[in-house]
């Protein structure tokens, strides 16, 4: 039997981490399988689902790269089928309409909870003639779940769990007014789609005993189910925005690379020995329920810039200005010229060293793609004196002699003008990153000459006393 895994949020709101995590185990599971991965949008919820968050879901999935086998399904779409299948229990017997008065339905909650008991209804309509139902209340459609005994489930994460029958309500599957509830309409679709594993987080452990008897009345297989921890933060308290509890998109404006973001989450209570740095090939390959642990993940933020910083220093260089260029175009307010772009083609290999995110990257590669004259901070403008001046004034006499224009050479150069004034390689290699950044901070200033160019290097040079 071929393996169909499926992600199911609701659109009420972004993706956040913790749907982004079950969504890459579900992708990860499928494609372990060589199975299917599907995607379907629980929009049953019609007043609190947006098209706005469905579109943020499908960008979400889009940029981490966890791509559906197959058309998005909605469920609303669906609702017909959901209503028929629920005709079709009460027709069998194992289904009834319930004609309890939002009061007594209250009157009987309030009871139980006083009694210490988890199951609120009291079943009074289970088997009682239709004939007596008072006029003028709409009915609902409870299923009938069994009385006796206990459900047991084998669990592919948390192993055998039980709950005694009697502690199940015979729960609504159409309401009064004839739409599905959420407890039928994911039994009808997972049973629709194919769904052979439910991989989701532990928070739904409740519902599946219940979905367990929809299948069972049904007469339809049962898919495996796998129910993950959630996700909690550092302090082990429940995940918030203040744990970095936001949407993925949040993340991405954050500079976050999505393969630093797949390999985040995926550790993120799934462990393989002691291997940190986990390609998307090895997990494809490795990944397996049984490693899930059982406890609650811990959210840390800082890990996963550390995590983003290593991706980014593995990223091919071209790759990298194409990530960047946006965002510095947004910087400058205005488009990057072709020569800019071959400047920062050039120095973009040091300056990712230094950094951890896109966002980073992309600041301190923005002095590559300004134009002379270059903004100074008042840092840089202070190593400007007259004396810097003057310095720099002779040392672009001696650039202009050079036949090379490579690191080696230019290192050389600025070497023998420092030894040649009886000054320190920093007197003169400062004012020099000054003119040529605009900063008193960037990478190796020898790596930042050749990646400028002999023209525009000297360019800068020459404009630092016309500022």
């Amino acid at each position: 039997m071929a393996v169909v895994t499926r992600f199911a949020p609701s659109p009420t709101g972004y993706l956040h981490i913790g749907g982004a995590r079950t969504a890459l185990f579900n992708w990860l599971y499928a494609h372990h399988h060589s199975g299917s991965f599907r995607l379907r949008v629980e929009d049953t919820d019609r007043k609190r689902s947006t098209e706005d968050a469905v579109q943020k879901i499908f960008a979400g999935l889009e940029w981490l790269e966890l791509e559906s086998d197959g058309e998005p399904v909605f469920q609303s779409h669906n609702a017909a089928h959901h209503v028929a299948v629920a005709e079709q229990l009460i027709a069998e017997g194992k289904a009834y309409r319930c004609y309890c008065t939002p009061e007594e339905l209250t009157e009987m909650r309030e009871v139980a909870r006083a009694q210490g008991r988890t199951r609120l209804y009291d079943r009074r309509w289970r088997d009682r003639d239709p004939a007596d139902a008072p006029a003028g209340v709409a009915p609902s459609v409870r299923v009938k779940m069994p009385i006796d005994g206990e459900t047991v489930i084998t669990d592919l994460v948390q192993g055998e769990v039980r709950v005694a029958n009697d502690n199940l309500d015979d729960f609504i599957i159409l309401r009064p007014d004839g739409t599905p509830t959420y407890m039928l309409a994911v039994v009808v679709d997972d049973h629709d789609m194919g769904i052979t594993h439910i991989i989701r987080g532990d928070d739904h452990l409740n519902n599946a005993f219940r979905q367990y008897h929809v299948y069972g009345a049904c007469a339809w297989d049962i898919p495996a189910f796998a129910h993950i921890p959630l996700i909690h933060g550092g302090d082990g308290k429940k995940l918030s925005k203040r744990h970095g509890a936001l949407g993925v998109e949040a993340y991405q404006d954050m500079g976050i690379l999505p393969s630093a973001m797949r390999n985040y989450l995926l550790r993120l209570g799934w462990s393989h020995g002691d291997d940190e740095i986990i390609s998307t090939e090895q997990a494809i390959e490795w990944f397996d329920l049984s490693s899930v642990g059982r406890s609650p993940a811990r959210f840390d933020m800082e890990k996963l810039t550390s995590l983003n910083g290593h991706y980014i220093r593995e990223t091919d260089d071209g790759d990298l200005v194409d990530g960047v260029l946006p965002i510095v175009e947004e910087l400058l307010r205005g488009p990057v010229t072709e020569a800019a772009k071959t400047r920062l083609r050039s120095g973009i290999g040091s300056l990712k060293e230094r950094v951890k995110n896109i966002k980073e990257l992309a600041e301190k590669s923005l002095f590559y793609c300004q134009s002379v004259p270059l903004p100074l901070t008042d840092k840089a403008v202070k190593l400007l004196d007259a004396e810097a001046l003057e310095n720099l004034a002779v040392l672009a006499i001696s650039l202009e002699k050079l036949t090379s224009w490579e690191i080696g050479a230019l290192e050389a150069c600025v070497r023998e003008f420092a030894d040649a004034k009886g000054i320190k390689l920093g007197q003169i290699a400062q004012p020099l990153r000054a003119v040529l950044t605009g900063s008193t901070v960037s990478p190796g200033i020898f790596d930042v000459m050749a990646a400028l160019g002999r023209g525009e290097a000297q360019a800068r040079i020459q404009s630092a006393g016309k500022q």
